[in-house]
């Protein structure tokens, strides 16, 4: 099968019919042209090669970072920002022998280049092509629309596949909750998100640091609409305009990690989550994967050091109180299996052919301990034909939508792809792993509105314990073709093509 548009975010186009302040736990930069000590690199570094971003990783207390902080300085480096707290320093460098050299000092416990092309402007990037509803739709979905439904949600078949109309009965949830995207940008001033944005959660984490001007944290013209979409399957309001959320009563965050080429790196994931883990953000949705590598292999010392930058920010969002919930990708692979064909990666500048083992390669942040890895579903409840599945990898599984030839929603939905917001007050279709994660954490935001002192790690074991448990059924052959396309495995309480199940709105807030 064919599947179409980038994996970069894990949303796809288919066939038709993405000031800092001390309570952050960060050192100012002003430390990196403190006077070297004895030992350091030396001053007289290199600087004749391409301008790259570093992770250092270091022990996780102040007076470490700092040793390390001047020792980047020697070995031909500057400092953009320290996070004390977790002991990971974003550096800039053009000395080509920076990462061999940082590895030496003494408290470095890793280090890597973040990316393989230089910090200079790149093209932009498509990476989710909408698909926008027409005047005639919209008018024609608000004429089926119920009492107390948003004009626009008779076409969202999603919303009843987990059972969200029903919780909505029973409450939208609690404007003390706050779910933060961690995507490329949300338009705040969408009139479907307006009323429950969060700014004083919102940031831009693009450099490695967060920016806070009003609006940084939206899509720029031309920048990517799919954390806007994101957004609205999460909290867009029931206020009788388009959409409804899956949680319309929590408050929604936009924290921008992806630059305008789209890409997101390790230092711009690191700050998102550092930057929900010290605002309060009770839940963050991550619909990407962490470039460029698909998949990060540790026995390689720059990308190990990428995976240990990460899960040290998401381990410390954790830590914190956060439920981080990530797509499982739109590659149709067995994240399970012994061996991943990735010829995608390095996506930064050429790509190589390399055969991987994911248990020593990881989709950062998606594979990582403690986040909840997401599956997608189609209209008529099975995985959908591009995502990613795996049995011990997979935790739930949520709408994502799928082509209408493969799975058809029942009328008076007429598109089997998720319907959302889109930037300037706009609404449309996408599909992708990207857009099942949301449903996820909005049923987690659910959660914790009904739990609201529950532990993260007691509100990912009730996410899973009211998940529909849901059986692997017939063998896979989503085309119709004759052939498998792909092979659950497991039982029906846990299985590789939908985890644990289901998740499910109500029981989030009946229970």
């Amino acid at each position: 099968m064919a599947h179409l548009g980038s994996r970069r975010t894990r949303a796809l186009t288919l066939p038709v019919g993405l000031a800092l302040t001390a309570s952050l736990g960060f050192l100012p930069t002003s430390i990196a042209s403190a006077a070297p000590a004895d030992g350091s690199p030396s001053a007289t570094a290199s600087a004749d090669g391409p301008k790259l971003s570093y992770v250092i990783n270091t022990r996780a207390n102040r007076g470490q970072v700092k040793q390390v902080v001047k020792a980047v300085e020697r070995a031909g480096g500057t400092v953009v920002i320290a996070y004390d707290r977790i002991g990971v320093i974003v550096a800039h460098s053009q000395n080509p022998e920076f990462a061999r050299t940082i590895r030496k000092v003494k408290g470095v416990d890793s280090a890597g280049a973040t990316r393989t092309n230089p910090i200079v402007p790149q093209a932009t990037k498509d990476i989710g092509v909408e698909q926008p509803l027409t005047a005639a739709q919209e008018r024609a979905a608000a004429a089926e629309a119920a009492d107390g439904q948003d004009p626009l949600e008779p076409l969202q078949w999603d919303l009843s596949a987990i059972k969200a109309d029903e919780a909505h009965k029973r409450t939208l949830g609690s404007s003390k909750v706050t779910v933060a995207v961690i995507d490329t940008g949300v338009d705040d001033t969408h009139p479907d998100l307006a009323p429950n944005f969060d700014r004083s959660a919102s940031a831009n984490c693009v450099s490695g640091a967060p920016d806070t001007t009003e609006g940084s944290w939206r899509p720029a013209a031309g920048e990517s609409d799919h954390g806007t979409h994101v957004a609205g399957t999460i909290a867009a309001a029931k206020n009788g305009v388009g959409v409804t959320g899956v949680a319309p009563g929590v408050k929604v965050a936009g924290i921008k990690v992806a630059n305008p080429s789209g890409f997101f790196y390790t230092e711009s994931v690191v700050c998102g989550f550092v930057w929900a883990a010290e605002h309060g953000v009770d839940v963050t949705n991550n619909s990407y994967y962490t470039d460029p590598w698909m998949y990060n292999c540790k026995n390689d010392p720059d990308q190990a050091a990428l995976v240990e930058a990460v899960t040290r920010a998401s381990r410390y969002a954790e830590s914190r109180g956060t439920v981080n919930v990530a797509a499982a990708g739109n590659s149709a692979e067995d994240l399970a299996a012994d061996t991943i064909e990735d010829s995608t990666s390095p996506n930064d500048t050429e790509t190589v052919d390399r055969t991987i083992d994911p248990k020593q390669c990881l989709d950062i942040p998606t594979m990582l301990p403690g986040v909840v890895t997401v599956s997608a579903t189609g209209a008529k409840g099975l995985k959908a034909s591009y995502s990613n599945y795996g049995n011990g990898v997979i935790d739930v599984a949520a709408p994502g939508g799928d082509s209408t030839v493969y799975q058809t929603p029942a009328p008076p939905a007429t598109s089997g792809l998720i319907l959302s917001t889109l930037p300037g007050g706009k609404f449309g279709y996408k599909a992708g792993t990207s857009m099942a994660s949301p449903h996820v954490a909005g049923v987690v935001a659910l959660i914790k509105s009904k739990h609201p002192y529950a532990s993260a790690a007691a509100v990912k074991a009730l996410l899973v314990a009211e998940a529909d448990a849901t059986a692997c059924g017939e063998p896979y052959d989503i085309d119709g073709d004759g052939t498998v396309d792909a092979v659950c495995e497991g039982g029906k309480k846990y299985n590789g093509f939908y985890g644990a199940g289901v998740v499910n709105a109500l029981n989030a807030v009946r229970w």
